[in-house]
């Protein structure tokens, strides 16, 4: 059955694996206070703005945010987490790991900020749409 909340997706997950998926959800959480907590293709998101600025899934032997690039994360000058960020838009973290709030809680501020450029920039095209139909 799928889950239809977040905490319903972490009750599901693997025992070793529910301790540190909650404590990247309290990460993103209290980094993005304003944002929607939903299921989106199955595993939990974070929508502001419109937007769904992060994803976020448990796996076998790591967890995953998403979308996210290496561009993004060198931004950060992560320092001493162990991840693996793929060219689709994957970082991925190994569970048996201490889980890296500080970069976790950035990568979750800038998609948060880029959302809200996106949303702006939407606003921005509709005045203008309304404007020249006059």
């Amino acid at each position: 059955m799928a889950a239809t909340s977040v905490a319903q997706y972490l009750a599901a997950q693997p025992k070793p694996s529910q301790r540190v998926l909650r404590q990247v959800r309290s990460v993103i959480r209290k980094a993005l206070p304003e944002a929607e907590e939903v299921i989106s293709y199955g595993i939990p998101a974070y929508r502001m703005h419109g937007y769904v600025a992060l994803y976020f899934a448990g796996w076998r032997d790591h967890y995953s945010l998403y979308p996210v690039n290496a561009r993004l994360v060198a931004t950060l000058k992560p320092s001493g987490a162990s991840y693996d960020v793929n060219d689709k838009g994957t970082i991925r973290f190994p569970l048996s790991e201490p889980v890296p709030e500080k970069l976790i809680a950035g990568i979750a501020q800038a998609k948060a900020n880029e959302a809200a450029e996106r949303a702006m920039t939407r606003a921005a095209i509709k005045t203008r749409k309304k404007k020249t139909k006059r």
